[in-house]
């Protein structure tokens, strides 16, 4: 047996590099061939629990990894496609549909591998890649992406020589298969390190399958082995989840609770457990076929169970990833929510997070017209610290349009279609636009601290017509929350912010007639005419922007 030297080491640390990078392009391209189809799609495949459970046993049989498929439902709660509930129900099917390797290689022999098409399927992608159509040359790159990471899967299996390659080495280990409940244990740890290393549970219920099958090990310490497994496959999706958001990260600490708790219930019930699953394949320990049969059973009633059991737990389990990792930016409000450091950095679905992310910005900035409003119609004596908290309001908002816009430019740096692009700048149109209307906010602020300064008291007219304004401008604001969720398609709500722009015109042309009246007639001073005067027309600006983004935003 040859020894692990630094080219084995190279080997293995290069097939980790293809496995990821293909894993990259295979799920940017996805993206790309979707594009918004992707968000319906999903949605119907995990309208129910059940349905979500299905549709993850149907991905993972079809890729043959269920860590896979977890990493591809991380980046979609990172993107706001799926809830956390949802995803809890879709890992749930990826942990049934990975026992089909097991199945795969205990009735035919072999383990069946895409990589064994993969170099074909390279070949057949090159026409794709030359194409000069965007969509055709996506699933170039989708083909090649999905080639790579199952090379680099199987490179990772061969580049461990002492574990896929000369498994013998493992034969100490029935030393210490003669301990009772501990060499369970024992094995159970053996079979997460084995997975953690090799970085697929399905190549490690492999060498499970091939060991028991030399009498190496015996049945139950096998299945010991396949519980491992089933924690130690886990860590993928927690790697990918660390610079994700927080309701990524929460996905993959479910899929880890969710198999930490189908280890601890099997093994309060091992032994009858495995007495059952002989039982029903007709298990004879002498029989090395029989055994591999028992062992892919049991792989298959583990995760059939689990499921059955935690399908109807998915809220308590919901709640307690919520508790374990909390959420850390509650008193921010412009905290950012969707965009984090980004696992998926092009495309349709990366713009969905900037698009979530907008809608909270514009939803936020009208708690601060609201604020505005609130400070604009109290009594000066009032200590209700308004201008402290539109000022706070006032500078994150500038942080989240700077964060958004750089997020925009990102997507945009990267290869995309020029459809794509235009809408991007649309997206940047409309975050500055925001932002001005949050700067309109922060100047009235301004001006009604001045005019406390002053000592100076608006009469009962003069507050009746600033709330008269300021609901008219929240009525345009609410209106333009409505264009946004349907990306301003919606013809009867734009007329909508065109019809509330005429009326904001027209009372404040009433207004300023008004005003000029009343202040020769002396019903109030001058100077408290010019302040409020200077109120009504930063409405008037703010409602100019909103009835701007109306008229010039195009995303469709």
């Amino acid at each position: 047996m040859n020894n692990f030297g630094l080219l084995d080491a190279l080997t293995l640390i290069g097939a980790l590099g293809m496995f990821l990078f293909g894993m990259n392009m295979m799920s940017e391209s996805l993206q790309k061939v979707a594009g918004n189809k992707m968000r319906s799609i999903l949605s119907s495949m995990t309208k129910n629990r059940f349905i979500g459970v299905l549709s993850g046993i149907i991905i993972t049989s079809i890729i043959q990894s269920s860590s896979a498929t977890t990493v591809l439902i991380v980046s979609f709660v990172n993107a706001g496609l799926l809830t956390l509930g949802e995803s809890i129900s879709v890992i749930m099917g990826a942990n049934i549909g990975t026992t089909i390797t097991a199945w795969l290689v205990s009735l035919i022999g072999f383990k069946f591998s895409i990589a064994e098409i993969a170099i074909p399927l390279i070949g057949l992608s090159l026409p794709f890649i030359f194409s000069k159509n965007d969509k055709r040359k996506t699933i170039g790159h989708l083909i090649i992406g999905f080639s790579l990471l199952f090379l680099g899967l199987e490179y990772l299996k061969t580049g461990v020589p002492d574990i896929k390659s000369h498994p013998e080495i493992l034969n100490f280990l029935q030393n210490y298969t003669n301990m009772g409940f501990l060499s369970i244990l024992l094995f159970l740890l053996v079979g997460t390190i084995l997975t953690i290393i090799v970085q697929s549970s399905s190549a490690t219920m492999a060498i499970t399958l091939v060991m028991i099958s030399q009498g190496w090990i015996t049945f139950e310490i096998g299945a010991a082995m396949v519980l491992g497994e089933n924690i130690g496959t886990t860590i993928t999706a927690n790697i990918a989840a660390i610079t994700a958001n927080i309701n990524s990260r929460r996905a993959a600490l479910s899929h880890t609770l969710f198999n930490v708790f189908g280890v601890i219930w099997v093994l309060i019930i091992f032994y009858p457990f495995t007495k059952m699953v002989g039982y029903i394949v007709n298990f004879d320990a002498t029989t090395h076929e029989n055994a591999l049969y028992a062992l892919s059973m049991f792989h298959t009633l583990f995760n059939l169970c689990n499921t059955l059991i935690m399908i109807f737990l998915i809220k308590p389990l919901e709640t307690i990833v919520c508790r374990i990792i909390p959420n850390k930016n509650t008193e921010n409000e412009f905290a950012l929510k969707f965009i984090s450091s980004g696992i998926l950095q092009t495309g349709e679905l990366s713009l969905i997070e900037a698009e979530k992310e907008i809608e909270l910005y514009t939803e936020r900035t009208h708690r601060m017209l609201s604020e505005a409003k609130e400070y604009s119609l109290c009594s000066p004596k009032d200590k209700n610290n308004h201008a402290e908290r539109i000022k706070h309001y006032e500078d994150a908002s500038d942080n989240t349009e700077s964060a958004i816009s750089d997020y925009l430019y990102n997507i945009a740096a990267t290869p995309t279609s020029k459809e794509l692009k235009s809408t991007i700048r649309n997206y940047l149109y409309l975050t500055s636009e925001i932002e001005s209307v949050a700067d309109r906010c922060y100047n009235i602020s301004r001006l009604i601290t001045r005019k406390n300064s002053d000592n100076i008291t608006f009469s009962q007219y003069q507050l009746s017509k600033i709330s008269e304004v300021f609901s008219l401008v929240d009525s345009h604001f609410t209106t333009l929350e409505e264009c946004l969720k349907t990306k301003f398609s919606d013809q009867t709500i734009k007329a909508r912010i065109f019809d509330i722009e005429n009326q904001i015109n027209k009372i404040r042309y009433d207004i300023k007639l008004e005003n000029i009246e009343k202040v020769n007639q002396g019903e109030h001073s001058y100077v408290s005419g010019i302040y409020f005067m200077d109120i009504i027309e930063e409405c008037e600006s703010l409602s100019d922007a909103i009835t701007k983004i109306a008229k010039d935003v195009k995303l469709k």
